[in-house]
């Protein structure tokens, strides 16, 4: 039989807010450090450039990533920064990255002999 507690849903199945949403969100309105972000605080972030998301999942520095693919080390840093976007032809190289980037590599290296 499985442990029931204040944090249970009230609702059959699980279906819809029940009790455990309600008390949730009741703790975090009540916390005044910690407030539920509005949809005027969700406006002002900014979301994390994907090259920057591509980049870290490969495992690279800034520099290394840059060297490795050719892109220069400025505008990866503007892209990243959010001060630039990736223009269409960049934003496809990036996803040729993200899918197979060791083909990229491949690519690059016999290109250069």
């Amino acid at each position: 039989m499985k442990a029931s507690n204040a944090w249970d849903s009230d609702e059959p199945g699980g279906k819809g807010r029940g009790v455990k949403a309600k008390k949730v969100e009741a703790a975090a309105k009540a916390d005044s450090d910690n407030q539920p972000l509005t949809d005027a605080d969700f406006a002002k972030l900014r979301s994390v450039p994907r090259v920057k998301t591509l980049r870290r999942a490969l495992g690279l520095t800034q520099e290394e990533f840059a060297m490795r693919f050719q892109i220069p080390l400025g505008t990866l840093r503007d892209w990243e920064q959010g001060r630039a976007d990736p223009d269409q032809p960049a934003r496809t190289y990036l996803k040729v990255i993200a899918r197979d980037p060791k083909a990229v590599q491949r690519a690059l290296r016999s290109r250069r002999s």
